[in-house]
């Protein structure tokens, strides 16, 4: 099982929302509305990991050590919404998410085949890590700049899980694991063509609720999650291009082959493709 070890792992990495934030280090001289209403934005967004939570217990019922991993995946994930809502009820508290906004991003997704979500979720991670560091990069008040130091590392300490279980799939199903690690990396190495961002919470998950079944058209500003990324925290090219790196180097070390384009990575995943 991973599970013993991760919480291990996990658990001598944890942060303390009361004694790691440097809460009284706040410089209300240096935090703008705009940044306060980013902060919101992402808040709620953290609070989807509920419904992304009640997914993965549904759909991975045959496996109690993922299902238990959960249990430490879930945790942080709340308590980022939790960190950046407690900032903003101590120095913004006009724009701090309503209980009805933080609910509203709660809905049901669709069923999916647990290897591709897997997958997904991976990839998610890897972006978020990136766009975090971007986001204590583009903020100008110290206490918001270091929470979003934390919740980047997180992000990058859960791929590293989720690649575990990638890993141990691998060795239980072989190829099968394979072509549906390379059918997503394909999808999320090719945020050019997609023209928009790739990540979980901005991807169709409940046919019946389209079109407001993504996490970010449930927002309050369903449009800010692009403005975010393009205009605020400046996620350009060379950000992107670190994104799309991370997940081809980390396919290239899982199947033992060489990918330096999405085109490499989709070649192979042809390959993987049976009748």
């Amino acid at each position: 099982m991973l599970y013993p070890e991760l919480f291990k792992s996990l658990e001598a990495a944890r942060w303390s929302m009361a004694n790691d934030v440097a809460w009284s280090s706040f410089d209300a001289s240096k935090l703008s509305e705009e940044q306060a209403m980013t902060v919101k934005m992402n808040a709620i967004t953290e609070w989807s990991a509920l419904p992304a939570t009640e997914m993965f217990l549904r759909d991975n019922r045959d496996d109690s050590d993922f299902a238990a991993f959960m249990s430490i995946w879930f945790y942080e994930e709340q308590k980022h919404a939790l960190v950046l809502i407690e900032y903003l009820k101590r120095f913004y508290p006009g724009l701090a998410p309503t209980e009805d906004e933080l609910h509203e991003v709660r809905f049901e997704f669709d069923p999916a085949p647990p290897l591709e979500t897997l997958m997904l979720h991976f990839c998610g991670e890897l972006r978020l890590t990136q766009w975090y560091r971007r986001a204590s990069d583009w903020h100008t008040e110290p206490v918001i700049k270091q929470i979003y130091d934390l919740l980047s590392r997180d992000e990058a300490r859960h791929g590293g899980a989720y690649l575990k279980f990638m890993k141990r799939a691998i060795e239980r199903t072989g190829d099968a694991a394979r072509a549906a690690f390379a059918r997503i990396g394909v999808l999320m190495a090719s945020s050019s063509r997609a023209g928009k961002p790739l990540h979980p919470t901005n991807l169709h998950v409940s046919k019946a609720r389209f079109p407001r079944d993504t996490v970010q058209s449930r927002l309050p500003n369903p449009d800010w999650l692009e403005h975010w990324l393009s205009q605020q925290i400046r996620f350009d090219k060379d950000c992107e291009a670190r994104v799309i790196g991370g997940i081809l180097r980390n396919l290239s070390s899982l199947f033992e082959q060489k990918f330096e384009s999405p085109s490499d990575l989709n070649r192979y995943r042809k390959t993987l493709v049976t009748p």
